[in-house]
């Protein structure tokens, strides 16, 4: 595909590991679609990311295989925009060893994401686990990223990132694109639906405080009924409303309305008839996805041209930038004949 040159760059990426919710399509699958036709999009399925972690060869393939076609059943055009897997484009590996030559171990034993996963996975706490911010500063200055979405808890993802950028820069020459950072203003931090202080999480033990973008009608619906809110049943946003604000933010994205429209809409309704009327409207976009992955999965020979033709022009992309980091370091490599 041809990029735009009036269009910034846009790179985001996602690890296929497990069945997203409706907070991991809000605060980001839904932003990738919106995002297509305002950037040049290159969209990346994060394998490589996986492997810090335990888990299954046959899981992360499947896995991996489920999570491009949800994101095409989504409305992801691999048209409009680059659609590869991480592990398709080698430079990935190269650049972060490089990387590795400008980062500190104090920056790395510092970020959150490692001292949780550290804590979580403590029979397994390797050297990929803490590496795994310079794997996504690689991922990110590949393609000389203008803007990168993230959610409120991934700033300080993006600015080792940006530091690592400017330190490469400072060290041999403007080199990467020092990338900003895009938070949506809605939809960007879905919370559980038993602990609305916290945010919806696929890994959660309790299967009753998400919706997976896999749930049927009947079972969304029934989670939302057994919503945790309080005891006000007056369906309006506060401080001290988390579970029910929580229920009008859901609202009012699938409904594409307001907060105020959503108050007036529910003014002197209940909790009961608002939770069954969350239910139905995510179920109203969630199940037609849902549906639409499942077809996808059988055409096995379409999503295999998809993820070729999207590595093909990353991996260009990618080793326009990997010669350049090459020849800065002082790696030589023999002209061309």
């Amino acid at each position: 595909m041809q990029f735009d040159k009036d269009k910034k760059i846009l790179f985001s990426a996602a690890q296929p590991s497990g069945i997203p919710t409706i907070g991991n399509y809000l605060g980001a699958i839904k932003n990738w679609v919106d995002l297509q036709d305002e950037y040049n999009c290159i969209y990346s399925i994060a394998d490589l990311h996986c492997l810090t972690v335990k888990r299954e060869p046959k899981d992360l393939r499947r896995q991996s295989l489920d999570l491009l076609a949800l994101y095409i059943a989504c409305g992801v055009n691999p048209e409009k925009c680059v659609l590869f897997m991480q592990s398709h484009v080698p430079a990935h590996a190269e650049l972060t060893w490089v990387l590795n030559t400008i980062t500190y171990p104090g920056e790395m034993t510092r970020m959150t994401q490692f001292k949780d996963k550290s804590l979580r996975h403590a029979d397994n706490v390797n050297m990929g686990l803490m590496d795994y911010p310079v794997l996504m500063a690689a991922d990110i200055l590949l393609y000389q990223t203008d803007i990168v979405p993230i959610g409120s808890d991934q700033k300080q993802h993006l600015e080792i990132a940006r530091d690592i950028a400017n330190r490469f820069n400072n060290r041999y020459s403007p080199t990467f694109v020092v990338p900003d950072g895009y938070i949506p203003k809605v939809g960007a931090r879905i919370m559980s639906l038993q602990d609305p202080l916290h945010k919806m999480s696929k890994s959660d033990d309790n299967e009753n405080a998400f919706i997976s973008l896999e749930d049927d009608r009947d079972t969304i619906i029934r989670k939302f009924k057994r919503a945790v809110t309080d005891s006000d049943n007056t369906v309006a946003v506060g401080e001290d409303k988390p579970g029910i604000t929580n229920l009008i933010n859901i609202y009012s994205i699938f409904a594409n309305k307001t907060i105020e429209e959503t108050q007036r809409e529910f003014d002197g309704k209940g909790y009961g008839e608002f939770k069954v009327a969350v239910g139905e409207v995510v179920a109203d976009k969630i199940v037609p996805i849902k549906e639409e992955k499942e077809r996808i999965l059988k055409d096995k020979a379409y999503l295999d041209d998809i993820m070729i033709k999207g590595a093909e022009t990353a991996n260009y992309l990618a080793n326009k930038t990997i010669a350049k980091v090459y020849r800065k370091v002082g790696l030589y490599t023999p002209d061309k004949k």
